[in-house]
Parts: structure tokens; C-alpha cells; sequence
């Protein structure tokens, strides 16, 4: 075998084994030694081997990091006199990172109004490009490709599909629609299910009321993720495709995107794989998500024991479950505005400053959504004292000139 030297980084450290496959019978191997050599020049090196059976093939290894590590660089096969180089496998660097994420999140959760839900697997490192592909509960998704979509088409999503007929086909009749409005307020906008009247404690002020120093514990309140049974489809069309974005060393970026129309009922809990294959990965590279809607968020308030004229912050600390895509977060005030006057806020924490002490029992709920389902929970504000302002420090001309003179 003769091995040309193209640099001095792994070859000083190196050494090479010969490996020979032959039918019944005795077998020797020797390996000539070959002295040093220098980064560009070409060394042969020679395998003897001796057999009174009939040689099959012979493999020539590299050996690296002391013999814990080897890799095959040339294969003989005496069956059929022809001969394979391995090197060009370890010219193909496998990719090194995989990540998965939902396009155009956070996003509201809808009930009267099916959604795409677009799941977007990154693969960056390969060379050549990686083949990617999806799985749901571990079964491959059967797809319709549509056009590489371009970089306008990206910003706008979804809306890259063409040659396809649309993902959401309602075909409402009269009969359906009337049904569906049944559930609607008189203005059109969605109900609210059962998430207005929390269950009311003692009035603030009242005899016997007792203000408590911790959040009072008030039961979440699920919005119903029940869609219409007209509004979707039990078997759902798939929609890939993929882009290949060059870099500077040689890789190729991947982007593959798998759309299809949500249904809250089946696809909660179901588990979404991106997988990708490469000639130089023995087994694919996975990564893994499961559509998850909110559920029991935790709420913590600060101070715990607050009193009129304190900063207090309600912050989302958590949930019971693993939710994906990540949820966005809406805070009002039952039965009134907030401090500064606004009907919401939006953001992992409300802030409100120098409370007075008519907030004292004041209710507070955070609606916390993504496309998979929403969920409400209250708590209830507790305020402690009466504002007393602090008194603004006088100018004493006589404290001052005594201070100056020094006392006796």
C-alpha cells in the first residue's frame, strides 16, 4: 500500500495494521518496518503473508491514539481482484448539531379557527448534505413535497406552499355554521369558557376577614381544547420541504419544514422526531419533541407578605408538564383594570409598583397559551397597612450652626 504524507498532524502519532482474510488453513502476516519520513514524501508499506488456503481480502488500518482508536483506509478483495479506498468516508465530516423548534411561536391557541402548525429541524455540519426526514410516534410521516421555497418565501412562513391545495378545507354549510355561531358572543369574538367567575373569598373588609401573608391557592381553570367536529381532520396532510444552505468550510446547512393543520384533541401528547442519515454516521442522528399544551403554571409573588407602597412582581415559574411550543403569557385583573390603567399586560411577569391599599384582595389572572390548548390561573393579591408617606427632612438653620460652631 503506498501512503502519501499531506500534513504533520496525525501522521507523526500513527501507526498501520494489516489485516487478512482467508479460508481454512494456516496464515502469517508480517508488516515491514519502514523508517521516517517527512510531511509530503510518499512511504509504501508491505504486508507478507503466507496461507496454504485461499486469500480473500486483505484490510489495511489506520491506528491512532495509542491502538484505541482505528480507522479502515484500504480494502483488497482477492474474490473479485479489486481494490477500495477508504479515505473519502473520513473526507465526509458527519453533521455535529441538531435542533428542533416551531415556526412563528409563541402563538395563541384558537378554538373557532384551525391553524398550520410548521415544525422546523436545523441540521448544521454535514458534507454532504444529510438526508432528514420526520417521524410521529416513532412511525415515518408520509409527506407531500412542495416547491424549494425561496428567502421571500421564508418570511412569510407558510405561505412558500405552492402546487399544493391548501392545508385547511372547512366546507361549512349553513347548518354548521349556525351551530358554530351558537358558541359565539353576540359580537362574533369567541366565549369564554368558564374562566370569569373565579371562586370569590370573604369581601376585604368585612367582619371576620383576615388578611393571609401567603398567595391564596384558587384552582386552575382549563380553557376546552374541543374543537368543532366539523372544523378537522382525522388523518392530516403533511407538508415538507427543505433548503440547503452552503457554509464556509465545506458543509451544508439543512432547514427542513413539516406544515400541517392542527388538531388540539390528537396531536397533544404526540411525539415528533427529526431524524437524519449521513454516509458518515453508523446510525442517524435523532432529535425529539412532544406537543404538550400548558398545564398547571406556577405562580410565585414577591414579597410574600407585601405592603402598601412595595414593588410586587407575579412571575410564571414553571408548569407541571414539559409544554412545547413554548406558551405566551397574558395577565389581567378580574373585575377591573390594571395599576397603570391598561386592560392586559403581556410577559412572563406582572409588575406593579408602589401598590395602594385599595388593591388589597384584588384578583389577578394569567392565561397562559400555545397552540396546543390554554389555561387560566388566578391569585390574590394581599395588602398589609396603611400608607404613611415618610416625612421630608426639614432645614434646621440653628441644628446647622451649632453642628458648624461644635457643641460645648
Amino acid at each position: 500500500m503506498t501512503w502519501t504524507s499531506l500534513n504533520g498532524k496525525n501522521q507523526p502519532e500513527c501507526g498501520f495494521l494489516c489485516l487478512l482474510v482467508s479460508s481454512t488453513g494456516y496464515l502469517t502476516v508480517t508488516i515491514e518496518q519502514h523508517p521516517p519520513v517527512v510531511v509530503g514524501e510518499t512511504a509504501t508499506l508491505k504486508c507478507n503473508f503466507k496461507t496454504d488456503g485461499r486469500l480473500r481480502e486483505i484490510v489495511w488500518f489506520r491506528v491512532m491514539e495509542g491502538g484505541t482508536n482505528k480507522q479502515k483506509i484500504f480494502t483488497y478483495d482477492a474474490m473479485f481482484n479489486t481494490n477500495y479506498s477508504h479515505m473519502e468516508d473520513y473526507r465526509r465530516p458527519p453533521p455535529h448539531s441538531i435542533s428542533m423548534m416551531a415556526a412563528e411561536t409563541p402563538a395563541p391557541f384558537s378554538r373557532y379557527q384551525v391553524q398550520n402548525f410548521t415544525l422546523v429541524c436545523n441540521v448544521s455540519g454535514g458534507k454532504p448534505a444529510p438526508v432528514v426526514y420526520f417521524k410521529r410516534d416513532g412511525e415515518p410521516i408520509e409527506i407531500f413535497h412542495y416547491l424549494q421555497p425561496t428567502e421571500a418565501d421564508d418570511s412569510r412562513g407558510t405561505a412558500g406552499m405552492r402546487g399544493v391545495r391548501p392545508l385547511i378545507s372547512r366546507d361549512l354549510d349553513d347548518t354548521k355554521l349556525q351551530k358554530s355561531r351558537t358558541l359565539l358572543h353576540q359580537d362574533g369574538r369567541p366565549a369564554r369558557l368558564y374562566t370569569e367567575s373565579p371562586g370569590r373569598g370573604r369581601t376585604p373588609g368585612a367582619a371576620g376577614h383576615e388578611a393571609s401573608p401567603a398567595t391564596e391557592v384558587i384552582p386552575e381553570t382549563v380553557v376546552s381544547r374541543e374543537f368543532p367536529r366539523w372544523a378537522l381532520s382525522t388523518d392530516p396532510l403533511y407538508y415538507f420541504s427543505a433548503r440547503q444552505v452552503p457554509q464556509s468550510d465545506g458543509s451544508v446547512e439543512v432547514q427542513a419544514r413539516i406544515t400541517w393543520a392542527l388538531n388540539p384533541q390528537l396531536d397533544n401528547d404526540a411525539l415528533f422526531s427529526c431524524e437524519v442519515k449521513h454516509p458518515a454516521l453508523t446510525m442517524p442522528m435523532v432529535t425529539e419533541i412532544t406537543l404538550a399544551a400548558p398545564k398547571g403554571p406556577k405562580l410565585l409573588m414577591t414579597p410574600t407578605r407585601a405592603k402598601v407602597g412595595d414593588t410586587v412582581r407575579i412571575s410564571v415559574q414553571g408548569f407541571q408538564n414539559e409544554v412545547f411550543p413554548e406558551p405566551m403569557f397574558t395577565w389581567t385583573r378580574v373585575g377591573g383594570r390594571l395599576l397603570d390603567g391598561s386592560d392586559k399586560r403581556d410577559g412572563k411577569e406582572l409588575v406593579l409598583e408602589r401598590v395602594p391599599a385599595e388593591l388589597n384582595g384584588s384578583m389577578y389572572r394569567c392565561t397562559a397559551q400555545n397552540p396546543l390548548g390554554s389555561t387560566d390561573t388566578h391569585t390574590r393579591l394581599i395588602v398589609f397597612g396603611e400608607y404613611i408617606p415618610h416625612p421630608k427632612p426639614r432645614y434646621l438653620p440653628d441644628l446647622v450652626r451649632k453642628s458648624t460652631l461644635g457643641s460645648p
